[in-house]
């Protein structure tokens, strides 16, 4: 295993929430349930800089697709990683770990995983531009910004961190492959950046 690891850059996800996601927390107030007892995601990272260990990470992309139901005895997760078809197979392993946990360090949602149906290679195109955040996974995962959602005050997502505040927007997603099934239109996405180590 690589002793020692660190990535930074920039995240976009959505989900099928209205904005503003209720699991935000908006000036500071905890958040809650998803408001449909389901909530299905994308979520995404332009890896700017990064190593595990000597390998280098940079310029790497990744992406998560996933869903819980709020009835479910701790909300465990279901998803599937992809990342871009550029990673050598040492990136992509390392990668791999990082971003499902098995690699430590204090990329905290990962414990909310339970269930990983795949980790493949995929073609992968993500807009981290301020209003215009997209994700195209292949031909079967999208998710672009429509506009920015009405709110006042500062805005943070657990994911990345509620020390990364960002920005709330409203968007469009959809995802079609095995178990990770939906479309939704003017539904919630939230951007900022990213900082974990381990």
């Amino acid at each position: 295993m690589a002793a020692g690891w660190s990535i930074a850059g920039s995240y976009y996800e959505s989900c099928n929430c209205p904005a503003v996601c209720p699991c935000r927390r908006l000036n500071g107030a905890p958040g809650g349930d998803s408001v449909y007892g389901l909530c299905q995601f994308l979520l995404s990272w332009h890896i700017k800089k990064g190593h595990s260990g000597a390998i280098d990470l940079a310029g790497h992309l990744v992406v998560m697709a996933g869903f819980y139901r709020d009835d479910q005895p701790g909300k465990w997760w279901t998803v599937k990683l992809f990342v871009d078809e550029a990673a050598t197979p040492e990136q992509f392993r390392e990668l791999e770990r990082i971003f499902l946990g098995r690699a430590g360090g204090d990329i905290a949602f990962t414990a909310n995983i339970a269930t990983v149906v795949d980790s493949e290679p995929a073609a992968i195109d993500l807009v981290h531009a301020a209003g215009r955040e997209a994700i195209r996974l292949g031909r079967i995962g999208a998710s672009a910004v429509v506009r920015r959602a009405s709110y006042d005050g500062t805005i943070s997502c657990g994911i990345p961190g509620h020390d990364h505040p960002g920005t709330e927007y409203v968007a469009s997603g959809a995802m079609h492959d095995g178990p990770f099934q939906w479309d939704y239109e003017e539904r919630c996405g939230f951007a900022t950046d990213f900082r974990h180590a381990g």
